[in-house]
Formats: structure tokens, C-alpha cells, sequence
């Protein structure tokens, strides 16, 4: 009789926990894209590519991991 596999135990990372201030971050993220763009179709080259980076580098990623 031929003996099965043993497979490994699932690991599944834990569910992200949401709450107000991932909210807060992801929201105040979103802002700085869209007044960002505005900026950048305005042709700001300062202020814009700045809010952008932000969104994009700090305020998005701190409400995903937060």
C-alpha cells in the first residue's frame, strides 16, 4: 500500500485589521493625488510632482500597512 504525501501546513498571514486611521491615510492619500494631477494639468512643477510623491510614497502605503 503506497503512503501518501504529507503536505506542509497552510501558513496564511494574518487579515489586516482596518480601522479610522487606515482610513484616514488611504483618504488623505487619495487627496494629494487628485489635487496633485489638478496641480500638474495646471502646470505647477513644484508643488505637484511633491503632493504626488506623497500620495504615492508615504500617505497610501502608511494606510495599507498601518
Amino acid at each position: 500500500m503506497p503512503q501518501r504525501a504529507r503536505t506542509a501546513p497552510e501558513h496564511r498571514p494574518p487579515p489586516l485589521r482596518w480601522s479610522t486611521v487606515n482610513y484616514a491615510f488611504l483618504g488623505a492619500g487619495v487627496a494629494a493625488l487628485a489635487v496633485g494631477f489638478v496641480l500638474l494639468a495646471g502646470g505647477s512643477i513644484v508643488a505637484a510632482p511633491l503632493l504626488l510623491a506623497l500620495g504615492y510614497v508615504v500617505l497610501i502605503p502608511l494606510g495599507i500597512i498601518r
